[in-house]
């Protein structure tokens, strides 16, 4: 038989010695290179991930916020400073608050995992209590801080302390909505692949935000309270 007639064996187009791609005997020659012998990741992974994105764009932000803050905290304008506004206590009860929710939520996802329906709904009503009680001391503290002339218009210092305060307050807002949306998609639709994903997601979220608070308690209050 001609030479040039034989049939040729069969070789990938590239080496793959590391076996990065589908070999044959995994798939067929019809695979998509590129993938590992299991396929593509798992949905819960790549959302883990692009949430972690998500997280880490709204920690640069923050940081933005902080170095404002930094920036402008000794300019009062001859108003008052930190030293003479800000309640320690209060802000210890808030910082005790926050720090339970998180405790809690982590006992709900466990609760979760577990497939146990009551526990995981009473541990994410846990969570929005505190969380509640939380947004309610800072909304009061607020308030009585522009009710005794100490408004964002005062000074520099005190725009850069409502900006950044407020806008860690509008994210636990926007978590206690997220949390009353999981505890009835958990109650309707139960245990199910996309609503773990978004408690998992959920989860993330409010641990940022206890960071998130441990910075602003350390640079907003205890260091401006002894300035």
């Amino acid at each position: 038989m001609n030479a040039a007639l034989a049939p040729r064996a069969s070789h990938p187009p590239f080496p793959d010695p590391h076996r990065l791609g589908r070999g044959e005997g995994e798939g067929g020659a019809g695979d998509v290179p590129g993938h590992g012998a299991g396929g593509p990741a798992p949905k819960r992974t790549i959302v883990g991930f692009g949430f972690w994105v998500f997280l880490l764009s709204d920690i640069i932000m923050f940081a933005a916020i902080f170095a404002a803050f930094a920036v402008l905290r000794d300019a009062t304008d001859g108003g008052p400073g930190g030293a003479q506004l800000f309640d320690l206590a209060k802000a210890k009860l808030e910082t005790i608050c926050l720090l339970f929710s998180s405790f809690a939520c982590g006992i709900a996802l466990i609760a979760a995992k577990c497939r146990s329906k009551g526990w995981a709904q009473v541990w994410l009503i846990i969570t929005g209590v505190l969380g509640a009680v939380f947004l309610t001391q800072e909304f009061e503290e607020f308030a009585g801080m522009i009710v005794a002339g100490a408004g964002p218009q005062r000074s520099a210092f005190l725009s850069a302390f409502f900006t950044l305060v407020g806008c860690h307050g509008l994210h636990v807002t926007c978590g206690l909505i997220w949390l009353l949306v999981m505890i009835a998609q958990i109650q309707t639709l139960g245990f199910r692949p996309p609503v773990m994903r978004r408690l998992m997601c959920f989860g993330l979220f409010w641990h940022a935000l206890d960071i998130i608070w441990v910075a602003v308690l350390t640079i907003v209050y205890l260091m401006g309270a002894r300035a």
